[in-house]
């Protein structure tokens, strides 16, 4: 595959309409749905939603004697409403795990039952300085200090019940896509970044006649980032498994923005060796420029499906993230790359 036909633009757009689809971890039909859409429509595949609403791709392969598997997910952190306020506000709880002075100041729409939506932004309790003074830069930043505040007239917790908004609702996080200079900057490249260099992929393989080694199996899940996406949903024959989501960058990492990366180990441990070593090989031989790096604070859907008992063989590559779970940043040349890999993958 070293003459593959990657389209970025294409790549690009279907990133950014997915950024663009709200889908907070236990509310990402909508992600779901495009993803079925747009996968479904690729010749020789086959989709199916799981019973815990993810979505199963099928793509049939030269063999089936060892089926793989590729899964990323379309879930991101968000939040729900906790408690209403006397006043009409908001006070949230986590969906995910982030720090909470990363989502200060962003804008956000809340869910309703009925299916209503309600804009508001996210800011500290006491968020005027000319109000509150050092308060507000020395107040920390917690459930407990935080809230929403509705773009509606609301006085009070009435007000605000009237709207339809009630607790449990799903409070989603405006993702300010941008592209500039080949960078892609938002919220929630993690995981659809790799989710969309997924559907690269097939879709370069779809186009050039090829069919995949082995039968592929591709999870797109809905429930990673609170830890239990891919602990099912993958048929009992997989033999082994492509996790492809975000390389963490910063300070003592050796992934960076602009390269994909493998991960040799993180909180949970290593992944496979044989798997590992199968892959950097087929990166050197195609001449695709990778970083190998180690995850102190990160885990993946490969791990929910080991941990769920998966007799498995699973291995972790994805586009180097700046500033993961916060505003995030990615670059083209990341994103190509582990398109380039998968296509090796499953080529060989």
């Amino acid at each position: 595959m070293t003459q593959a036909k990657i389209d970025e633009k294409r790549l690009i757009g279907f990133l950014a309409d997915l950024l663009n689809t709200p889908s907070p971890t236990g509310c990402a039909d909508l992600a779901i749905s495009l993803c079925q859409d747009t996968f479904s429509s690729l010749p020789g595949v086959t989709c199916k939603l799981t019973r815990k609403g993810a979505l199963l791709v099928t793509l049939p392969g030269q063999h089936n004697d060892a089926p793989r598997g590729l899964t990323g997910h379309v879930d991101t952190l968000g939040a729900m409403v906790k408690e209403i306020k006397p006043g009409g506000r908001l006070v949230m709880t986590q969906v995910g795990g982030y720090a909470w002075n990363s989502i200060e100041g962003e804008g956000c729409t809340v869910f309703t039952q009925s299916g209503k939506k309600v804009r508001g932004s996210i800011l500290l309790n006491q968020a005027s300085v000319h109000v509150y003074g050092a308060a507000v830069s020395d107040t920390k930043r917690s459930a407990d200090s935080m809230e929403v505040r509705l773009d509606e007239a609301v006085h009070s917790d009435e007000d605000t019940r009237a709207l339809g908004i009630e607790v449990g609702d799903y409070i989603a996080f405006d993702p300010r896509v941008e592209v500039v200079n080949g960078f892609v900057r938002s919220r929630h490249l993690d995981d659809k970044a790799g989710v969309a260099c997924i559907l690269e992929a097939l879709r370069v393989l779809a186009e050039s006649g090829q069919k995949p080694v082995q039968t592929t199996y591709m999870l797109v899940s809905n429930f990673e980032e609170v830890g239990h996406g891919a602990a099912a949903g993958f048929p009992a024959d997989l033999t082994e498994l492509v996790a492809v989501d975000m390389a963490a960058v910063g300070n003592g990492q050796n992934s960076d923005e602009f390269h994909t990366s493998i991960c040799i180990k993180d909180s949970g441990g290593p992944y496979h060796n044989g798997l590992s070593q199968r892959l950097r090989a087929l990166a050197d031989a195609e001449k695709i420029e990778y970083k190998a790096d180690v995850y102190p604070y990160y885990g993946s859907d490969g791990e929910a499906l080991l941990r769920s008992g998966g007799d498995v063989a699973v291995a972790l590559i994805g586009p180097g993230v700046d500033a993961s779970h916060s505003y995030e940043r990615t670059h083209t040349q990341a994103l190509t790359a582990t398109v380039q890999w998968l296509l090796a993958y499953l080529t060989n």
